[in-house]
């Protein structure tokens, strides 16, 4: 069976190589990618491929640091739909259950374990390839993505007490990056690689933990990867609000997503008797009543749930379809869905 993973592990690679001066093309082509590919972040590749490409990308840009940097740009946002299940868990240690369920389900080549040893937790993730690769990049980058992670739950002030590396020190020039992802005392040339943190950090309350946003996450999640039959417009509204916390809640990466054209799509929604656009309003409607509701949920954290890139956009469409901004609607108990919300977004 091939091993394949999410487009979405590659998530800032582009970025990272267009900020060192370089142009991934050559290496992308060389691993049997494209640039192209990489817009839809559902998309699976071969694993092999995606670390492959991140060590050759380090050694051609003499970057060590590739997997770091990478894992600097990126928030909890990026698993999609997973992100909401995960961040409102009630504790640290369900947290790290249900990122293993995701992963599982998703990407069976990343393994995370957790070993509880006295007053210590220690969390590693290895790669479970038939065939053992090179893959420091690959490492680096999920250690640093795991730190986010557990920083989202545990809230900002929040670090691990020690984060080892089985690989050698950086150049000096080099490890301020490590200072940044990490925010903790580094150990090189160590047995493994991990994240070393109190055990009592596993089950600290989550402050913004919220059950019925984890348990409609989770339904979100069932529902998209259930086998049961569903007509296009069903699979289309669950893949719409799957991609939207990410911010790719588009035609394009939707159709490529289906495996179709847009233009096929299109034909599709219009025999459907509807369009992207009134699929895609009709979920951030839903999503927004919803949201505002839960006074623990932050108006930036609505907005980029909603696929909004700031409270501005988010408050403008707001105003647009019920009326008000979002903070207004908050404080007079929620915007309701009235039907006039309904005609002004189509």
């Amino acid at each position: 069976m091939t091993e394949l993973v999410r487009v979405a592990a590659l998530t800032g690679y582009i970025e990272t190589m267009a900020g060192l001066g370089l142009d991934p093309r050559p290496l992308l082509k060389e691993q049997g990618l494209s640039a192209d590919l990489l817009v839809n972040p559902e998309q699976l590749i071969p694993a092999r491929a995606a670390i492959r490409l991140l060590e050759r990308s380090a050694a051609d840009s003499g970057c060590i640091t590739l997997g770091v940097r990478m894992a600097e740009g990126r928030v909890l946002s990026n698993l999609g739909a997973s992100s909401l299940l995960i961040a409102h868990q009630p504790t640290l240690r369900q947290a790290l259950t249900a990122l293993c369920e995701f992963r599982a389900r998703i990407n069976s080549t990343l393994v995370l374990q957790i070993e509880e040893r006295g007053d210590d937790a220690i969390l590693h993730e290895d790669f479970a390839l038939r065939r053992p690769e090179p893959a420091r990049q690959s490492s680096d980058l999920a250690l640093g993505v795991l730190v986010r992670m557990c920083s989202e739950v545990l809230g900002p002030g929040w670090s691990p007490r020690l984060v080892c590396f089985s690989h050698a020190a950086p150049p000096p020039s080099e490890l301020p990056v490590f200072a940044r992802v990490f925010r903790s005392p580094l150990q090189f040339d160590s047995e493994l690689t991990a994240l070393i943190l109190d055990r009592a950090d596993l089950d600290r309350p989550n402050p913004r933990a919220d059950e019925r946003l984890a348990r409609h996450a989770r339904q979100l999640l069932d529902a998209v990867m259930s086998p049961a039959e569903r007509t296009l417009v069903q699979d289309l509204d669950q893949l719409i609000r799957l991609l939207l916390p990410a911010g790719r809640a588009t035609i394009q990466n939707c159709a490529a997503s289906m495996g179709l054209t847009v233009r096929t799509l299109q034909r599709a929604l219009d025999s459907a008797g509807t369009s992207f656009s009134a699929l895609l309003n009709e979920a951030r409607m839903q999503l927004a009543v919803q949201y505002l509701a839960n006074p623990r949920m932050r108006i930036t954290d609505i907005a980029g749930m909603l696929g909004y890139g700031s409270i501005g956009a988010f408050s403008r469409w707001h105003s647009q379809v019920f009326g008000a901004p979002p903070r207004v609607a908050r404080r007079r108990g929620g915007p309701g869905l009235p039907s006039t919300a309904r005609e002004n977004a189509g």
